[in-house]
């Protein structure tokens, strides 16, 4: 189907646009689930890495990363006839945090992608999104090599509440990335109604 069109005879659908993040460690693969997923082509804003930044940059267990996202990515995806999801990749370095607030003004929720060789480089995404009240999952990024961990075990190691989604996944797949971001929009769905103000009676 031809996205703004609809079957023949009916008006066209005008789909519901969902904005959500999709954050983490410096090479944890948030511009590669972007790029994975997306049906445009993706923004990108990655540069280079220096010799300059390398004090800044720690390339332990990525060295074969040879570039960083500056400022953010940027693609879309159609889920269905009626909606489309936005994603924003964020800077995954300390020095880049600034831009955060402003990626995450209108989200309705984010996936905190996540390496078991560094897990600590998640730690201030789940902690920035909880401290916001923003709905996220974790998204377990499954790399070659790395050591495999039951999603129970992740949970514990990075603290996190009982009805924050875990799901292991490959983001250079588009239905395993596809398959996280239907998790975060059904998790911010649940969330939202799990804490919706009562009404008075």
């Amino acid at each position: 189907m031809i996205f703004g069109r609809s079957e023949r005879g009916k008006p066209p659908v005008e789909p519901v646009t969902l904005k959500i993040l999709v954050a983490g460690g410096f090479g944890v693969g948030k511009t590669t689930l972007v790029g994975a997923v997306s049906e445009i082509r993706p923004l990108r804003t990655e540069e280079l890495l220096t010799e300059a930044g390398r004090p800044v940059d720690d390339t332990t267990g990525v060295e074969g990363k040879h570039t960083t996202t500056v400022a953010m990515d940027f693609g879309r995806i159609t889920l269905r006839e009626d909606l489309v999801l936005y994603l924003f990749g964020t800077p995954g370095q300390d020095r880049f945090w600034f831009m955060w607030d402003e990626l995450s003004e209108g989200a309705l929720g984010a996936v905190v992608l996540a390496d078991t060789r560094r897990l600590e480089d998640c730690f201030a995404a789940v902690d920035y999104f909880e401290r916001r009240a923003i709905p996220f999952l974790v998204g377990v990024n499954c790399f070659e090599g790395a050591d495999r961990y039951p999603a129970e075990a992740i949970r514990q190691a990075l603290d996190l509440d009982e009805d924050v989604p875990v799901l292991l996944c490959d983001a250079r797949d588009r239905e395993s990335a596809k398959e996280v971001l239907i998790g975060v929009v059904q998790h911010a769905m649940d969330y939202g109604a799990d804490h919706r103000p009562a009404v008075a009676t």
